[in-house]
């Protein structure tokens, strides 16, 4: 690097880059480098406020724009996304670290929701029933919130905030985005498309920051909904404090996701899918398969197919075609690397030690290779806490029982799958566990924009999940309209109650 001072990454108010006054700024880090490639800024509350208000400024008139109107402009984002999605990529890679096929499967899914809001009209309809009561009609209208405020992860600094913005955006909302300090680029080159899409200023507004942007988006009174993705604990701190401020929230919080193996499963394919899942994106998404549950007496042959396969990836900078990159800060490499540790002094097997792994990358990245640990007790904390890194735990369990009982006691309920030939133990499986994603022989069951995302217990706090008809419903408040068109003979006065 050079002596220059790095290139501070702004907010996006009022349809332009705006430069932070608070003085405060956080490092942006290229993974793959192990080095500070940009400053962030950090909001005030001042600039939250500034960033809600020109939000509310322009939610009248959006709101008032016609559906066809709002969906010519969300589809003409769309294929600007679809032309430019490598440049997003590029970016993504280079603040997050994941490789760059990754980084455009990322981009895809997203874009998955953005074509079902190209369509919204059709879910924005409305209900009729014609006389319901004698010359009366009722019918129901939905209409936009307002200022809905989105605070997005650093695991997926495009994905995630578009399961939110484009159905929000396309309803008549105005959104004010809080992307993750840790990678925000992503955020503003999403905000130059939609100006560039034809989206009015103030309608997509991003606000950088830390803790006091978050408290600013949640107390503040013309914020009407967030929505929010992140860990437990946290989930759990924007669910209370949004919902005691009178706002709408979903908040999707941490996993410990679990693929129960039965003894019929093709182990090949198993062993595949348990790496693919498990080692994506460094294992830093919150449907990566962290836990694979063996009923015996498939688990030797199981775990010694994982090792072979993770003896065949590359590891390395995610520009150079490996297999997976490096974690998103070095904090947070160390922090999973010590899991290792705990697992051994827990009396686990460690098969694969990722703190040995070779990389094609600079020495300095934040390194750390796949790990395979098998027989882990569930009582480690290997076992019970959210690791959110390239680990992969392996339980030993007797029967199909047993493994349903381990993944239904657990605080989480955000992803499963099932590994069979069985249909009936298929179906047995999705109707008992308690989960609120499955997958049977899918890995990772994230459902397609058509559906909602979410999960159960401590994963999701609040009743309404991700996109689809559920991000409808969340993202639009229900009218309900009694009308009565007056004729000459309307009756007169009469003080007593509606009758039919």
């Amino acid at each position: 690097m050079t002596n220059a001072e790095p290139q501070v990454v702004p907010h996006w108010i009022d349809g332009r880059e705006q430069e932070s006054t608070s003085g405060r700024t956080a490092p942006v880090y290229d993974p793959a480098l192990g080095v500070e490639t940009k400053r962030v800024a950090l909001a005030n509350r001042a600039e939250v406020d500034a960033a809600v208000a020109s939000a509310r400024a322009a939610f009248p008139a959006w709101a008032e724009t016609s559906l066809a109107r709002r969906q010519a402009v969300v589809f003409r984002f769309r294929e600007l996304l679809e032309a430019r999605k490598s440049e997003l990529a590029e970016i993504i890679t280079s603040e997050h670290g994941k490789v760059l096929s990754d980084a455009l499967g990322e981009i895809s899914r997203g874009q998955e929701v953005v074509e079902f809001a190209c369509g919204l009209a059709h879910h924005l309809k409305g209900e009729f029933s014609e006389q319901a009561s004698s010359g009366i009609d009722v019918y129901s209208i939905r209409q936009p919130l307002g200022v809905v405020g989105i605070i997005s992860p650093f695991n997926f600094p495009a994905m995630v905030p578009a399961w939110f913005f484009p159905i929000a955006i396309a309803a008549g909302n105005t959104v004010v985005l809080k992307p993750s300090e840790k990678d925000p680029s992503a955020a503003l080159w999403l905000a130059r498309l939609w100006k560039e899409a034809g989206l009015p200023d103030g309608v997509f507004t991003v606000v950088n920051g830390d803790k006091e942007a978050v408290d600013g988006l949640l107390e503040h009174p013309e914020v009407r909904s967030i929505s929010f993705v992140g860990s437990t604990p946290i989930a759990r701190y924007v669910y209370e404090n949004g919902t005691r401020n009178g706002k709408r929230v979903q908040a999707l919080g941490g996993a410990k996701n679990h693929m129960l193996v039965l003894p019929d499963a093709d182990l090949d394919l198993t062993a595949d899918s348990a790496v693919n899942a498990g080692f994506g994106s460094a294992g830093e998404r919150c449907m990566a398969i962290s836990v694979v549950v063996a009923v015996e007496p498939v688990a030797d042959e199981l775990v010694a197919k994982i090792k072979d396969r993770i003896g065949g990836l590359k590891i390395g900078d995610g520009r150079r075609g490996c297999d997976m990159g490096p974690l998103v800060t070095r904090e947070h490499r160390d922090k999973v690397a010590s899991y290792i540790d705990v697992a051994a002094a827990d009396g686990a097997s460690v098969v694969v030690d990722g703190r040995e792994v070779e990389v094609d990358g600079e020495e300095d990245g934040f390194w750390l290779g796949p790990t395979l640990i098998d027989k882990v007790p569930t009582t480690s904390r290997v076992y019970t806490e959210e690791i959110f890194g390239p680990v992969l735990s392996v339980v030993r369990v007797p029967s199909f029982e047993a493994g349903i009982e381990l993944i239904n006691r657990g605080a989480f309920g955000n992803g499963t799958a099932i590994f069979t030939n069985d249909g009936g133990a298929a179906r047995r499986f999705q109707r008992e566990v308690q989960v609120g994603m499955i997958g049977i022989n899918v890995p990772i069951p994230v459902p397609v924009a058509t559906f909602s995302f979410g999960g159960w217990r401590d994963s999701l706090f609040g009743d309404t999940k991700a996109h689809g008809a559920e991000g409808v419903r969340f993202f639009t408040q229900l009218k309900a309209v009694t009308s009565r068109w007056l004729d000459p003979s309307h009756g007169g006065i009469n003080l007593g109650f509606p009758q039919n």
